[in-house]
């Protein structure tokens, strides 16, 4: 059964990449997706999402579905795989595929209206590991939301300032509202320029409210600095900053420093109040739509009941 499953994945990838751009020309579809694999170094892995399994291990298959015409459209995306379970952990049955599905109306030039499940605008690290430099992902993260299903309003302001305003389901309850669950506020101001921006999150329901801020700026052609910085009410509380250096067309070096305060315990530690910070240290090898990224960790805890832990990773992401 896995064998015919895997076989009926690989056919839809490769109809999808050949069929792309007839299909696109004629009916305004576009398909991509990516695919990764990866090795970790055995050993305790960190509480964080993803790329936790020793040995060689998969990442996640994600096909992803566009089509807009007349103003309005829809995405559908699909995961399938370890990566893609983690991904969509609130779901169940046959939506335990569905990442993303979600349709808008461009009312005009600067409004824009969307309805379904989407994921999420909190953070600066995303599911897919197109979008991430590094490949492990960071606890601020892990323990922020993954989606959200609602319907959200997005503003151009102009100038380079936007607005989103967004009430949601329960965090990562992507099928429907569960029973006595509060709803979720959502917004986000926003602000773009030529060489980067930045980007205030917040969401909110009765005895809780996240806020987050996320920038980044290109120093130079060669040279990026991004940063986060979270706190979740009676949760977590964050900073992480990533540094890029282009030191060619093909090759990338990039480092992540994180400081991750678990307020209340059973997070990083059991005890308690704890923190954690971790080191990453990654390369991005680009061939064609195949990066290659060989990747060195270190996660150290102030609670003693925690040891300290490190890994080597080798990763490969294809996109298309």
């Amino acid at each position: 059964m896995k064998k015919i499953l895997l076989s009926f994945v690989l056919a839809f990838i490769t109809i999808a990449i050949y069929a792309q751009e007839e299909v696109a020309e004629e009916s305004g579809l576009s398909l991509s997706g990516s695919v990764d694999a990866y090795f970790r170094s055995t050993g305790d892995a960190p509480a964080t999402s993803f790329a936790n399994k020793n040995g060689f291990a998969l990442g996640m298959v994600n096909l992803i579905a566009e089509h807009e015409a007349n103003n309005v459209g829809f995405v559908g995306d699909l995961v399938f795989g370890p990566r893609g379970e983690e991904a969509v952990f609130g779901s169940v049955g046959s939506s335990n595929i569905v990442n993303q599905l979600y349709a808008y109306w461009n009312v005009s030039d600067n409004v824009t209206f969307t309805l379904g499940n989407f994921n999420t605008f909190l953070g600066y690290e995303v599911i897919s590991p197109t979008g991430n430099f590094n490949y492990s992902t960071s606890y601020m993260f892990s323990y922020g939301p993954f989606s959200h299903t609602g319907l959200k309003t997005d503003i151009s302001l102009g100038g380079g300032l936007s607005l989103m305003l967004g009430v949601f389901n329960e965090t990562d309850a992507t099928e429907f509202q569960p029973d006595g669950s509060d709803y979720y506020g959502g917004a986000q101001l926003g602000y773009e320029f030529d060489k980067g921006g930045a980007w205030l999150n917040t969401l909110f329901t009765d005895g809780f409210f996240q806020i987050d801020l996320t920038a980044g700026v290109n120093v130079t052609d060669a040279v990026y600095i991004g940063v986060n910085a979270t706190d979740a009410s009676d949760a977590f509380t964050g900073f992480a900053g990533y540094l890029q250096l282009a030191t060619s067309d093909a090759l990338k070096l990039g480092a992540r420093v994180e400081y991750f305060k678990d307020k209340t315990g059973g997070i990083v530690g059991s005890l308690g109040e704890s923190s954690v910070v971790d080191f990453t240290v990654s390369a991005g090898y680009t061939i064609g739509n195949l990066t290659i990224i060989p990747e060195f960790r270190v996660d150290s805890f102030s609670a003693d009941e925690v040891e300290g832990l490190s890994s080597f990773m080798l990763a490969a992401v294809y996109g298309f």
